[in-house]
């Protein structure tokens, strides 16, 4: 069952998905062929193929326990970072994947996994593009909250998708989650290829876009709310796509690097909608799917 699985975006929101799967995957046996990831998504998705989550929550509470500001605007004066995030987030995803770095890349041990960054539009310079992406971004999220966005796509906004099998470094994948995950200003404008990027969500947080063709059962993990039941069914060409979001607002904001504590609560609500999953799988599973 589920042959390929989605991990959307969310920062911290998507400790949700590693409370879900730690219920879940274990109780279906889950053994994806191909897992897409954007974001903290992706990052989740590697982290759960190299370490226990429990130890990462611990070495986060750690890390951050020094941490009292997401904003440390004193910092403009000494033409510092006035964010620390993408300092935190780099270093803690090398110390995360680097002792298991190499089962990544081993297909018996981990899936392939595929992970989304925005290109900018041709026509636009990179900070101008930088402000039309983050716009399109948030009228997508408050606004139309729409499932699959559109907005981004018809800027000019288009996706690319690395494998983490082709990184060739532990440092060479957190530049990848980095990519996929830039958002200014918690972190810079970063380039790929010589060229600025964004975070994957500008085109579409949920990267169905990645999947395979391939006819079977998806698993789609969001981590934010839609206007939608809690678990449906989408069908997708010969895809059965089953996607499953919290049951209420996961209770820590994305960029918040100032509350670790928030991260088991976040953790602990993916392991309660997990057990509900289980329980409502059948029956969701034998109810007519919608059209994509």
């Amino acid at each position: 069952m589920f042959d390929q699985v989605v991990f959307a975006g969310g920062g911290n929101r998507c400790w949700w998905q590693a409370g879900f799967w730690q219920v879940v995957a274990p109780q279906l046996k889950l053994r994806p062929r191909v897992i897409t990831g954007i974001s903290a998504g992706a990052a989740t998705a590697c982290m759960l193929y190299t370490r226990d989550p429990a130890w990462v929550m611990a070495y986060y509470t750690e890390v951050l326990r020094g941490n009292h500001k997401n904003a440390y605007w004193g910092n403009l004066l000494r033409r510092e970072p006035v964010f620390p995030h993408y300092r935190i987030y780099r270093q803690a995803l090398l110390d995360i994947f680097k002792e298991r770095f190499g089962a990544l890349g081993d297909p018996l041990q981990t899936p392939e996994i595929r992970i989304g960054v925005s290109h900018l539009p041709r026509w636009l310079g990179a900070r101008s593009g930088v402000v039309a992406g983050l716009i399109a971004y948030n009228i997508e999220k408050h606004w139309r909250r729409t499932l699959h966005p559109t907005l981004g796509r018809s800027l000019g906004f288009h996706p690319e998708f690395a494998r983490v099998a082709d990184c060739a470094t532990p440092e060479t994948l957190a530049d990848l989650i980095l990519q996929s995950s830039c958002t200014p200003p918690f972190t810079p404008v970063l380039r790929r290829n010589g060229r600025p990027v964004l975070d994957g969500g500008m085109v579409d947080n949920v990267p169905v876009d990645a999947l395979d063709t391939t006819p079977g059962d998806v698993l789609v993990m969001v981590t934010r709310l839609y206007p939608r039941p809690q678990r449906f069914v989408l069908q997708h060409g010969a895809q059965r796509r089953v996607y499953v979001q919290p049951s209420r607002k996961v209770p820590i904001s994305s960029w918040d690097y100032t509350s670790p504590g928030q991260m088991q609560h976040a953790f602990d609500l993916g392991v309660q909608d997990g057990e509900r999953f289980l329980e409502a799988l059948p029956a969701l599973l034998a109810q007519p799917a919608l059209a994509a």
